[in-house]
C-alpha cells in the first residue's frame, strides 16, 4: 500500500461526502413494509426509535412471550429502528443488527438493509445500503459500553480464548449454536478513552445468508466493577417494563429466542450485559453485479474472441539490452457506468437491478516483452498495481527483473476506482459540497474489475496473435501477480477469472475495515476524517458501514470462493499468498483472515504457527500462505499500525527465495520453500537498528 497521502484524501473525502448519485438501481427490498412507521422518543435519553408496526410482534405484558424457547426463523419479527436504545449513548450501536432491516420478498435472505443515517450527514442518502440483503460477513461487530476496559477480552494473540466457556464476548451461529472464533478489542485508533468502540472481529469470514447472535458479559470498568446493562436491555433481560421505550415490548418474543439459543450454549441470560442478532448478506447479493457484467461481456466476445484494440506506442529503444518492446495501447470494453468520469460515474441498472452496458470505453494498457521471448515464448503475467497506482508500474525495476530472469511478458492496466486517475477528482471532494461519495468509488471498481478480467483475454486472444508479437507470447501460460492493493483486490480477480488458473497475492489482506486502522497509510486519513466526524464512535460506524459497499469489490466478498465452491460459471483456482511480518501498511492479521477464508494451508517457513491454518512442510501442491520475517518486533496488540524499524512491505518481492517460489508456483502449481534451511527469516536485511522495538501504543 503506497502513497498514503492519496489514501487519506481519497477515503476521507468519500466518507465526508457520503452523498449518492441519482442513477440508482430499482428497489430490491419490497419498497416498504406495508405500513407507515411510528416514531417514538425516549424522554430521558433523547433516543429516537422508528417502530415499524407492520413487523412488530404483538407481545403485551411483562414476560408474557419471552420464555417460550426458540422461534421458527420464518416467524421471527422485530421493529425497524432508527436508533437502538440498547446502547443509548450512541445511535446505530450495536451494529450490525437486524433492527436495521425490513422484510423483503425479493432477496435471498428475505430482508433488506435500512441503515441508520443518524451518525452521518444532516441530509444523508441511505440508497447504497438498501441494495444489500444483509450485513457484511466480516466488517466487524461493534458496540459501546461506557467505561468498559479490555480486561479479559480474547485478543488476536489468543483466538482460542474466544471459544472458552467463560469468554466475555460470544458469537454463535443462531441455527446450529456453534461458537464462532473471533478476537475482541477496544478501538485504540482514538486517544479518547471514553469514546472507544468495542469491536468483535470474526477470525474467518462468516458464511453468507445466515443469522448470528452476539453476547457480551463480564466486562468491567477500571475499578473492576461490572459495567451495567442499559435500561432497555435490562428490561428485556429481567422481565421488567420500560413503557417509555416501545421497542422493548416489540422485541419480547425475539429476545425470548435469543436468550434461549444463548442458554443452549451455556450463556446465561442473567449474566448478559448486551445481546443482539444480525444476518449476513448472501453471496448472490454481494457478487451478483460483477458476475453479471463478466458473463455478459464475455458472451459478447465468444470463447476465443479478443476485445478490439490498438497499439499506440511500440517502443523498441527502451532498455534494449533486456527488452524487445515496451508497448502502450488501448482495448475496448463495455461500459457499465453512466459516465467515464472519476467524479460522478455510477453503474447503470436495468429493471432487474443488474448493471446494464452503456456503450464502450477505451482502456489503456501497458506491456513489456523481454528478449528471452525470442528463444522461448514468454508466459503472460498480469500485474495488479499498488494503492492509487497505475498499470504503467510494470516498468519498474522489480518487474523488469521478473520479466528477464524468468521470461514473463508483463502487462497491466489501471484498476479504476482505486487508481491514479481517481486521485485528483476524489481529492477535490474535500473542498466541495454536494459531490458523490463512496458509491462512485465502488461502482467504478466494478468497472475496474471487469476491465482487469478482459485484459487477460486481450493478452492471450489478441496480442499473442498480433503480427508484431506472434511467436513471442505463450497464450497458454496466463498468470496473475498482484502486489499490495493488487494482492488485496487480486482476491476478487482470482475468484472471478475464467482465464487464469493460478495467481500470486503478495502483501495482501482483508477486510479493509481491519486493514485501515492498522496501516500507517491511514494515519493522515484519520486527521481529515475527524474534521467531518469528531466523535470517534462516528468514525467507527462509518468504517463498518462502508465495508458493506466495499464487499462487492474487495476480497472479503469473494475469497471463500477462490479455491473451493467456485462462483457460478467459474472454475476453481490456486493462489499463493505471501506476507511480511511487521508490515507497516498491510497487517498480517488481514493475510491470516484471507487465508482462513480461502481454506488454504500455511506452508511452514520456520517462523511461527498461524491459528486456524493447517500446516504443510517443505512443499505443497496447491494454494498456500507463506510468511517471511525481517526481524521486526511484534506488532501492537491493539488496532494501531506497526511503526518500528523500516517497513518490509516492499522488500519481499525482491528476495531471491520469494521470486523463485513465485515462478515455481505459477509454472507448476507447487508451493516450495526456497529459503536457506527452510527458514524464511532475514534479520540481517537491515530493516531494524539493534535493539529497536515497537513503542507501547496500547495504553
Amino acid at each position: 500500500m503506497v502513497k498514503p497521502a492519496r489514501l487519506c484524501i481519497a477515503l476521507s473525502s468519500l466518507l465526508v461526502s457520503m452523498a449518492c448519485g441519482d442513477d440508482a438501481p430499482p428497489a430490491q427490498d419490497g419498497s416498504s413494509t406495508g405500513t407507515e412507521p411510528t416514531t417514538t422518543t425516549d424522554a430521558t435519553t433523547g433516543t429516537t426509535a422508528v417502530v415499524d408496526e407492520g413487523s412488530t410482534s404483538s407481545s403485551t405484558g411483562e414476560g408474557s412471550t419471552d420464555d417460550g424457547g426458540p422461534i421458527d426463523p420464518e416467524d421471527l419479527e422485530w421493529p425497524l429502528l432508527e436508533c437502538d436504545p440498547l446502547v443509548p449513548e450512541y445511535c446505530a450501536f450495536p451494529f450490525p443488527s437486524n433492527v436495521y432491516t425490513i422484510p423483503s420478498e425479493d432477496t435471498v435472505t428475505g430482508r433488506s438493509v435500512q441503515l441508520p443515517m443518524a451518525p452521518f450527514e444532516a441530509d444523508p442518502d441511505p440508497e447504497p445500503w438498501t441494495w444489500s440483503d444483509g450485513f457484511s460477513p466480516q466488517a466487524g461487530i461493534a458496540t459501546f459500553l461506557p467505561g468498559a476496559t479490555a480486561a479479559g477480552l480474547p485478543s488476536h494473540e489468543d483466538i482460542d480464548a474466544s471459544l472458552a466457556d467463560d469468554s466475555p464476548t460470544v458469537l454463535i451461529d443462531a441455527e446450529t449454536g456453534e461458537r464462532i472464533a473471533h478476537y475482541s478489542e477496544l478501538d485504540y485508533s482514538t486517544d479518547e478513552a471514553n469514546r472507544r468502540a468495542l469491536f468483535i472481529r470474526p477470525a474467518v469470514r462468516l458464511p453468507p445468508a445466515r443469522r448470528y447472535i452476539v453476547a457480551i458479559r463480564g466486562l468491567v470498568d477500571a475499578g473492576g466493577a461490572l459495567v451495567p446493562a442499559s435500561p432497555a436491555f435490562a428490561a428485556l433481560r429481567d422481565h421488567t417494563d420500560l413503557p417509555e421505550e416501545p421497542s422493548v415490548e416489540a422485541r419480547r418474543e425475539l429476545y425470548g429466542d435469543i436468550f434461549y439459543r444463548l442458554g443452549q450454549t451455556g450463556v446465561a441470560r442473567e449474566e448478559l450485559q448486551l445481546a443482539w442478532d444480525f444476518h449476513t448478506a448472501s453471496d448472490e447479493n454481494t457478487t451478483g453485479w460483477l458476475l453479471h457484467m463478466r458473463d455478459e461481456a464475455f458472451a459478447e466476445l465468444g470463447p476465443t474472441g479478443s476485445p478490439p484494440y490498438t497499439l499506440d506506442v511500440v517502443d523498441t529503444m527502451w532498455n534494449t539490452t533486456d527488452f524487445l518492446y515496451r508497448i502502450e495501447g488501448t482495448f475496448q470494453a463495455p461500459l457499465y457506468l453512466d459516465s467515464e468520469s472519476p467524479v460522478s460515474g455510477r453503474l447503470v441498472h436495468g429493471p432487474d437491478g443488474m448493471p446494464v452496458a452503456n456503450g464502450t470505453v477505451d482502456v489503456p494498457f501497458w506491456l513489456i516483452v523481454p528478449r528471452t521471448a525470442e528463444t522461448t515464448p514468454a508466459a503472460l503475467m498480469q500485474h495488479g498495481h499498488g494503492l492509487l497506482g497505475s498499470g504503467s508500474q510494470i516498468e519498474g525495476s522489480h518487474f523488469r527483473e521478473m520479466a528477464t530472469l524468468y521470461n514473463y511478458a508483463v502487462f497491466g492496466i489501471d484498476w479504476i476506482g482505486m487508481s491514479e486517475e481517481d486521485y485528483l477528482p476524489i481529492a477535490a471532494t474535500i473542498s466541495t459540497t454536494g459531490t458523490t461519495g463512496l458509491a462512485v468509488m465502488t461502482d467504478r471498481m466494478h468497472q475496474g474489475s471487469l476491465n482487469q478480467l478482459l485484459a487477460m483475454r486481450l493478452a492471450w486472444a489478441g496480442l499473442a496473435e498480433d503480427p508484431l508479437l506472434a511467436g513471442l507470447l505463450d497464450p497458454d501460460q496466463r498468470y496473475w501477480y498482484g502486489i499490495s492493493q493488487g494482492g488485496i483486490l487480486g482476491g476478487v480477480y482470482m475468484a472471478t477469472t475464467t482465464e487464469v488458473e493460478r495467481g500470486v497475492l503478495d502483501v495482501l489482506g482483508q477486510p479493509y475495515n481491519t486493514l485501515l486502522t492498522r496501516s500507517v497509510d491511514f494515519d493522515p486519513f484519520f486527521d481529515l476524517m475527524r474534521l467531518a466526524y469528531p466523535d470517534p464512535l462516528d468514525v467507527a460506524q462509518a468504517l463498518l458501514s462502508l465495508q458493506m459497499l466495499w464487499d462487492r469489490v474487495e476480497p472479503e466478498g469473494y475469497t471463500h470462493r477462490i479455491v473451493t465452491d467456485p462462483l457460478p460459471n467459474t472454475p476453481p483456482h490456486e493462489v499463493l499468498m505471501t506476507a511480511a511480518l511487521g508490515d507497516h501498511q498491510v497487517t498480517t492479521l488481514g493475510a491470516h483472515n484471507m487465508a482462513r477464508s480461502a481454506g488454504i494451508v500455511h506452508l511452514d517457513s520456520g517462523i511461527r504457527e498461524i491459528w486456524g491454518l493447517p500446516v504443510a512442510q517443505d512443499s505443497h501442491m496447491g494454494s498456500a500462505l507463506v510468511e517471511y520475517d525481517f526481524g521486526l518486533p511484534p506488532d501492537p496488540v491493539c488496532n494501531r499500525p506497526q511503526t518500528a524499524c523500516n517497513d518490509p512491505h516492499g522488500r519481499l518481492r525482491r528476495m531471491p527465495a520469494a521470486r523463485d517460489q513465485i515462478d515455481h508456483f505459477l509454472r507448476n502449481g507447487e508451493v516450495v520453500n526456497f529459503c536457506p534451511a527452510g527458514v524464511c527469516s532475514f534479520p540481517d536485511e537491515g530493516m531494524c537498528a539493534p535493539g529497536e522495538m515497537t513503542p507501547d501504543v496500547c495504553q
